[in-house]
């Protein structure tokens, strides 16, 4: 197997350099498709927001899906950045977020393409913030081609299966409501058994819980910060799926034009439900 070298940020903060498959080496966390991305240590707040591509998938209808994600620079401090000049996909809105929570996140949205679509044309997400501009410009070239496998290995998910799929989500509509209103908002995940948590990977029984499913909520765009209750969990599980209910409570102090998201997870994979909330 062809392995190549790259720098890696190790959990404690240090970059140390390891080898990598060369099918895997395209995907390595904190490289974008501009080259490494710059670390100069561990800051937590003042430093700038970074795009990556993280690689495509084939769709069944023969159009091509781009992933992209970010890396905040900063360990703690989150940030916003409006669409517009300062946050745009080739120059436009294309369902990229505004929020921007601290350090790496893969696979936060993607970019469809046309079947017709060549292997050398790139779509382009350009960041601008604190005096810096960075890009991330993804391709289809075959180096970056993803699967279910190689998607979990990049997120360091620890419990793989190599037939596990992403969970399903629904949830609440749009909402619009006024201040100083709140919105309950819920979100349903729906899951295959895999991964299995840990002890029960040998075990037809169902988990009364459903162990290793998860909903959480996030602010993905919007003009002011969100304020979410902790939210109830309702859980069954059968000998073949699983399913979570997660119901919280948002809160809005400035007017505007708000995307939640709902993250549903198996600890291996993730699958979102995003809720416009229009607020007056």
């Amino acid at each position: 197997m062809l392995m190549r070298l790259r720098w890696i940020l190790s959990p404690i903060g240090a970059l140390v350099l390891m080898a990598v498959p060369h099918h895997l080496a395209a995907q390595t966390p904190f490289e974008s498709s501009t080259g490494p991305i710059p670390y100069n240590g561990q800051y937590s707040r003042g430093q700038d927001v970074v795009p990556s591509y993280d690689g495509w998938k084939a769709n069944p209808d023969g159009t091509f899906s781009m992933y992209f994600g970010y890396m905040n620079r900063n360990f703690e401090e989150q940030l916003d950045i409006g669409i517009g000049p300062n946050n745009n996909v080739d120059g436009g809105d294309r369902g990229q977020p505004t929020h921007f929570y601290s350090r790496r996140h893969w696979f936060v949205f993607k970019v469809v393409v046309p079947k017709d679509w060549g292997v050398d044309k790139k779509v382009t997400w350009t960041l601008s913030i604190r005096g810096k501009t960075n890009t991330a410009k993804g391709w289809l070239q075959p180096d970056w081609e993803l699967s279910n496998e190689v998607m979990m290995e990049n997120v360091g998910a620890g419990n793989r299966d190599p037939d596990n799929e992403a969970p399903v989500i629904t949830g609440t509509g749009p909402q619009t409501i006024s201040l100083p209103d709140t919105v309950t908002l819920s979100a349903v995940a729906r899951d295959d058994l895999l991964p299995r948590p840990r002890g029960q990977r040998n075990s037809g029984e169902p988990g009364v819980e459903a162990q290793g499913l998860s909903v959480q909520w996030i602010q993905y765009r919007g003009p002011g910060a969100i304020t979410f209750t902790a939210p109830t969990r309702a859980a069954t599980s059968t000998a073949s799926s699983r399913s979570v209910t997660s119901t919280t409570v948002a809160a809005f102090k400035v007017p505007g034009i708000y995307v939640v998201r709902a993250v549903a997870s198996d600890s291996a994979l993730d699958s979102f439900h995003d809720i416009t909330v229009t607020v007056k």
